[in-house]
């Protein structure tokens, strides 16, 4: 057997964040947080139960980029990855998030 091979096919690099936010699919919306963001796409956990299947389209919605659109690409334990909408909306949105409020997340302890 082959050991684990370390390759991250993302386009773009992920920052961790801590952002709490709110998710809507369909009628149903469920408090979650994001784990990491890059410019194409972003990690959620959840808080509660939310039914969304690949290539479904959700809302994500929170203080630091208000509301934007994006494709579910992967749901499992209670997570969900995300691609955002290529729009001049959502892109300036992102951009305006990584130049004004984003600080990478450092643990607390260090030796």
């Amino acid at each position: 057997m082959q050991p684990m091979l370390k390759i991250d096919g993302r386009k773009t690099p992920r920052s961790r964040v801590r952002i709490d936010s709110t998710v809507r699919h369909l009628n149903q919306e469920v408090d979650a947080r994001v784990l990491d963001i890059s410019r194409a796409g972003l990690s959620l956990e959840f808080y509660g139960r939310l039914h969304a299947a690949h290539g479904s389209t959700v809302q994500i919605n929170n203080d630091r980029f208000g509301l934007i659109e994006g494709t579910v690409r992967w749901c499992r334990n209670g997570r969900l990855g995300v691609q955002l909408r290529e729009n001049s909306n959502t892109l300036a949105k992102m951009t305006a998030y990584f130049r004004n409020f984003h600080r990478e997340v450092r643990p607390v302890l260090s030796r």
